[in-house]
C-alpha cells in the first residue's frame, strides 16, 4: 500500500510541475490527501490563496462550492474538483430563485452569505462570509435588515456575537449536527482537563457546553497556542490528522466520530492523480453569475 501511494504521489509531484499546478486541501479531506497539499487551510484561507496564486491550474480537494469560490476568483486559470460528486448538502438548501423571492418579501434587506453556498447563490447576495470572518463581515454592516444565508446556527451564533437581530435562513450542516451537547459533556466527565472547542455550524446547545467556538483554521490556531494539552474537537474529524501532526505533544478527542462528512473523504490520491492527468473535472461558472458573485466575494476579501 505504501509504495503504491509513493508512486502515485511521485506521479502527482510531476504533473504538478509540467502543469504549473497548485493543489488546495480543506481541513476535513482525507490524511493522505493532506499529506500532498500545497496548502491546507479551512474555506477563508482557501479562499485568501486562491486568489493570490500565479499556478495556471488549482487542483482543488474540497467540495463543489469552494472550487467554484476559487474560479470566480481565477477565471483565467483551470481549477480542477477531482471528485465532480463532491457536493454539499447546506449548500443545496437554498437555490438563486427562492433567495430571490424571499429578497422580494423583505424589501431592501441585506443579504449576507455564507460561503457554503453556489456561485448562482453568491450572486444574488451583498456579502460573503466564512465561519472565521462572520462576526467581522456582520459587524461592518449598516444594515437595518440583514437575511443570512443558509446555515441558521452561525447566523444565529453571529447574531448572539454582534447583538444584530437577522432573519436566518433555516438551512444546515448535516455534519455538524450529529455533534450533540451529551457529546461534549461525557467528553470532559472523562477528560476532566480538556477544553473542548467547537465549530458554530453546530447546534446553539452544543456550543452553549463548549469553552470555545471557532471556525478550524481557529482551532488549528488555537491548538498551537494554547497551554491546554487535551482539547475536545467538535468538528468534522478530518481535522484531528492535522492538529495531531502539528501538535505532537497534545491530546485530541473527538467530539464523536459520527462528525463525519462523506463528501470530504470522496477525494482519493487515484483521483486527484486523474485529475492532472486528464484535466478533469473542470470547474466553471457562467460569465454573469460569475462577475455578481465576485462582487460579494470580494467585498469579503478586503475587508480591514
Amino acid at each position: 500500500m505504501v509504495n503504491h501511494n509513493a508512486e502515485i504521489i511521485a506521479e502527482i509531484t510531476k504533473l504538478k510541475l509540467q502543469k504549473n499546478a497548485v493543489i488546495l486541501v480543506h481541513n476535513y479531506q482525507r490524511p493522505e490527501v493532506q499529506d500532498i497539499a500545497d496548502f491546507i487551510g479551512d474555506s477563508l484561507e482557501l479562499s485568501q490563496r486562491a486568489s493570490q496564486t500565479t499556478a495556471d491550474v488549482i487542483v482543488f480537494c474540497g467540495v463543489h462550492f469552494m472550487a467554484e469560490t476559487a474560479y470566480i476568483i481565477n477565471p483565467k486559470r483551470t481549477v480542477l474538483l477531482p471528485e465532480p460528486e463532491s457536493g454539499c448538502p447546506m449548500a443545496d438548501m437554498i437555490t438563486a430563485e427562492a433567495l430571490i423571492a424571499k429578497k422580494k418579501e423583505l424589501k431592501g434587506v441585506t443579504v449576507v452569505c455564507y460561503v457554503n453556498s453556489t456561485a448562482a447563490v453568491k450572486a444574488e447576495s451583498d456579502i460573503c462570509c466564512t465561519s472565521a470572518n462572520a462576526v467581522k463581515v456582520v459587524q461592518s454592516l449598516g444594515a437595518k435588515e440583514i437575511l443570512f444565508v443558509p446555515d441558521q446556527y452561525l447566523g444565529q451564533w453571529v447574531s448572539q456575537k454582534t447583538g444584530k437581530p437577522m432573519h436566518l435562513w433555516p438551512g444546515f450542516c448535516p455534519t455538524h449536527m450529529r455533534v450533540l451537547a451529551e457529546d461534549i459533556l461525557r467528553e470532559k466527565q472523562l477528560h476532566p482537563g480538556a477544553l473542548a472547542l467547537v465549530h458554530p455550524e453546530c447546534r446553539p446547545e452544543t456550543k452553549a457546553v463548549a469553552d470555545e467556538v471557532m471556525s478550524t483554521g481557529g482551532m488549528i490556531r488555537y491548538a498551537r497556542e494554547s497551554k491546554a494539552k487535551e482539547l475536545i474537537i467538535g468538528t468534522e474529524t478530518g481535522i484531528i490528522y492535522r492538529l495531531q501532526k502539528e501538535n505532537p505533544g497534545k491530546v485530541f478527542i473527538p467530539a464523536t466520530e459520527k462528525a463525519v462528512c462523506p463528501n470530504m473523504k470522496r477525494i482519493t490520491l487515484e483521483k486527484v492523480l486523474w485529475a492532472l492527468q486528464e484535466m478533469q473535472h473542470r470547474i466553471t461558472v457562467p460569465e454573469d453569475i460569475r462577475v455578481k458573485a465576485l462582487s460579494s466575494v470580494e467585498k469579503m476579501l478586503t475587508l480591514p
